[in-house]
């Protein structure tokens, strides 16, 4: 059969992402994929500055365009830290008229207000209009989940959360929403979103990933990219993206981060490169390198990943940026080049176009001399300028790079919380509920405990108002933990709260001294007998704050400390319901049976009090599904996808993790129905209908999210059992039922073959929706 190149696929995403969908009953439609669908392929308008560019280029000094290169830290052109860091007048001399640095980044030590960083901002574009060419600063953070380096911003569910709600809308929206609010503190530039697929369970960012399924991720991220950049990234209401970490950094083989990832190329393509090819066609404006390895090669001297892949296959007009020293980084942790001067060779001759040095001038000094020795070609300082600058002026950063102090309405507006909310609500996921004992009655008297439950840092996870998201004093004391929106919601002193365990972090010589988290016993016997004198108890556990190293972990078990609070309270025979706050799956097979019920809460942010309280007490319907398989054991992380054989009765070992991919309880209950699959032959270039009925068989109102498996029953890459290939998400009244009908066409049939392109092979497929399933071929 005829083979397409990956970017061929990836516009097919982009058009045939969401399903098309009619119904019987019902007009309600708001939280299915189809919403996306049109946003999705409307064109993205890029004016073009040709012109402008090359005139500009002309005009530069190599040194000059060297500057435009580099970005350093905010410490570079600063004094004083936290909520006294100002600008220091001689090291931003330095920086942006001396050495003409084109790029800051990054905070000192905490988010700043608004007025903060207008102060620090303002007089770096300023002293960029006092260089000779007047070319303004491209200043950006890592707006991870809501402008989380801006006091007051809006903080949504971290992105595994977002994937559990399986709803673009809510995810385009909440990108919007921390598009303005970066925007309005006068930065243009997001390090957002993270498009690693994330297939180990160990990895410490696998909380922000959008989970193991290339499809979801695929999803999410481009709808990500659309409401950080718009249709017009140069106005005050959005900002630049940079996909991230370019490709393969989430599958390291030890689980731990910037360590080895070993993954074939047909792989690579099969299930890591998909969104990223995706977002670029939507138009993303940067890229950030892997920090790690694949192969046994380093991702910032990946020349065939970064030029023959990103920018010539994919057709990436935007900018490279490195990750954090990571220049330096080969050659004091990979040793791969002899010194720095080397090591910023290999990288720029490999394709990357800034580099986020960030702490000297080093990359500068040495880059000049490349040029000048003719080790580096100007051809390759052209190109990578002028992919810089083309990004600045789409930015409109050559109109006006001053913060716009009127950008101010769009920041902490009073609908943001709500949505915030809802996407919170939505993200929650309900793994087990035996004998219903979710929703608990509000006359009930309850014992909230466990580690979690009075803690905004576990709500929220990393990049929350500093890296770690470790310094609890600037959370909002407005927002309420777990155990106090219990308190709010029943009254009435109903609740006790007893902490059972705590989370502290102190420094580990293993993580560059740098603070780990450290579970610590409080008062179990305390927590027991509050449980003897009570109806039910909620026990909150999980997992601290961390991001990158720092959360590097041996294994992957619930520390032993919680598990001993968990099994203390078991034995007091009351009813259980834990609520894990964590941001990767802990393994909890010592008491999952032993529970009446068990949520999935993820990091649901600074609205996550509330929205579990919800959830535990019925006003509102849980409709979140697993983006990753739960593991049951730390010796076994399978994924969905698994090969056919490794599903198989009597497989050995047998697939059985504690929750499936796509597993999520609700208080009603759904039945699928009407499988019609249309026509049931087809060839290569032709489209097969999918379609099928949900009703709402229950007694309450419900989302259900539909999630279309296909299977390809014979191929000559062996075959996984299913790959998830359409969803959609609707909302249906009690007895209420609607059609929905998914288009499939060659790309949902497709696999990467032996020579790392796109095939598609005939035979017989499988199409699988809930209970559902059935057969068509292709000739």
């Amino acid at each position: 059969m005829k083979k397409r190149p990956l970017l061929a696929i990836a516009a097919v995403l982009l058009q045939a992402v969401m399903p098309a969908v009619s119904q019987t009953a019902g007009s309600d439609m708001a939280d299915s994929s189809a919403y996306v669908r049109t946003a999705l392929v409307r064109p993205r308008a890029k004016a073009d500055h040709s012109a402008e560019i090359e005139k500009l280029l002309r005009q530069m000094t190599l040194e000059e365009k060297v500057g435009q290169m580099t970005q350093l830290t905010i410490d570079m052109v600063t004094k004083g830290k936290d909520q006294q860091v100002e600008i220091d007048p001689e090291k931003l001399e330095k920086a942006i008229v001396k050495y003409g640095v084109g790029s800051i980044l990054n905070v000192t030590n905490q988010a700043l207000t608004l007025d903060h960083w207008h102060r620090i901002i303002g007089p770096i574009q300023q002293a960029a209009k006092r260089s000779r060419l007047k070319i303004p600063v491209i200043y950006g953070v890592d707006s991870i989940h809501g402008a989380n380096y801006v006091q007051g911003a809006t903080l949504f569910p971290q992105q595994l959360g977002m994937a559990a709600t399986w709803n673009p809308a809510l995810m385009q929206r909440s990108a919007e929403i921390a598009a303005m609010e970066t925007r309005a503190a006068g930065i243009p530039w997001s390090f957002s979103p993270v498009l690693d697929v994330g297939r180990h369970a160990m990895w410490p960012r696998l909380w922000e990933t959008f989970g193991e399924d290339p499809y979801l991720a695929t999803v999410m991220g481009t709808v990500f990219v659309r409401g950080l950049e718009g249709q017009d990234v140069s106005s005050g209401k959005h900002v630049a993206s940079s996909l991230k970490h370019f490709v393969g950094y989430s599958f390291p083989l030890t689980g731990r981060d910037r360590t080895p990832s070993y993954i074939p190329e047909y792989a690579l393509r099969e299930f890591f490169l998909p969104p990223f090819a995706a977002a670029v066609k939507a138009g993303a404006r940067t890229v950030m390198v892997n920090s790690a390895e694949i192969n046994g090669v380093p991702g910032h001297i990946n020349k065939h990943l970064l030029t023959d892949v990103l920018q010539n296959e994919l057709g990436f007009d935007g900018f490279i940026v490195t990750d954090w020293e990571d220049i330096k980084k080969l050659v004091t942790q990979w040793h791969v080049a002899t010194d720095e001067k080397e090591a910023t060779r290999l990288a720029i001759l490999a394709g990357n176009d800034m580099s986020m040095v960030p702490l000297s001038y080093s990359f500068s000094d040495l880059l000049i001399e490349l040029v000048k020795e003719n080790k580096v070609p100007m051809s390759r300082i052209n190109d990578a300028v002028r992919r810089i600058l083309r990004v600045k002026f789409e930015l409109g950063l050559f109109t006006d790079a001053m913060p716009d102090h009127s950008l101010r309405a769009n920041f902490g507006k009073s609908e943001y919380p709500a949505i915030a909310l809802q996407s919170a609500r939505e993200s929650i996921t309900l793994l087990q509920n035996k004998n219903n004992i979710l929703p608990l009655a509000k006359d009930k008297k309850i014992l909230v405990t466990g580690p979690t439950a009075d803690s905004m840092i576990s709500l929220n996870n990393g990049w929350t108002y500093v890296w770690q998201g470790s310094e609890p004093w600037l959370y909002p004391k407005d927002k309420p933990t777990v155990q106090a929106a219990i308190g709010e919601k029943l009254g009435g002193g109903k609740v006790t709260f007893v902490p059972g365990t705590r989370i502290v972090r102190k420094a580990n010589s293993t993580s560059n001294n740098n603070p780990t988290n450290i579970d610590q016993e409080v008062d179990i016997p305390t927590a027991v007998a509050a449980a003897k004198a009570v109806d039910a108890v909620v026990l909150c556990l999980g997992e601290g704050s961390y991001t990158e190293h720092p959360g590097n972990i041996d294994d992957l078990t619930l520390p032993w400390i919680q598990l001993k609070l968990a099994e203390a309270i078991i034995t007091t025979g009351k009813p259980v319901v834990i609520v894990l706050v964590e941001g990767r799956p802990r393994i909890i097979n010592r008491v999952a049976n032993k529970v009446d019920g068990i949520v999935m809460a993820y990091n649901p942010g600074n609205e996550g009090g509330h929205a579990i309280a919800d959830v535990i007490f019925g006003d509102y319907n849980p409709d979140g599904k697993l983006p990753i398989t739960y593991p049951r054991s730390p010796g076994y992380f399978p994924t969905y996808d698994v090969q056919r054989f490794e599903r198989a009765s009597g497989s050995d070992p047998a697939f059985l993790p504690q929750f499936e991919f796509g597993h999520g309880l609700s208080y009603t209950t759904f039945q699928y129905s009407d499988l019609k699959i249309s026509p049931t032959s087809i060839r290569a270039n032709d489209t097969v209908n999918v379609s099928f009925s949900i009703k709402n068989t229950g007694t309450r109102a419900g989302k259900e999210t539909a999630i279309l498996y296909v299977r390809d029953e014979i191929a000559s890459m062996t075959p996984a059992q299913k790959r998830v290939r359409r969803f959609a998400k609707v909302y249906l009244e009690p007895g209420q039922s609607k059609t929905l009908t998914f288009s499939l066409g060659r790309e949902d049939l497709s696999f990467i073959g032996s020579d790392n392109k796109p095939v598609i092979e005939p035979g017989e497929f499988t199409v699988m929706v809930g209970p559902l399933s059935g057969k068509f071929n292709l000739k």
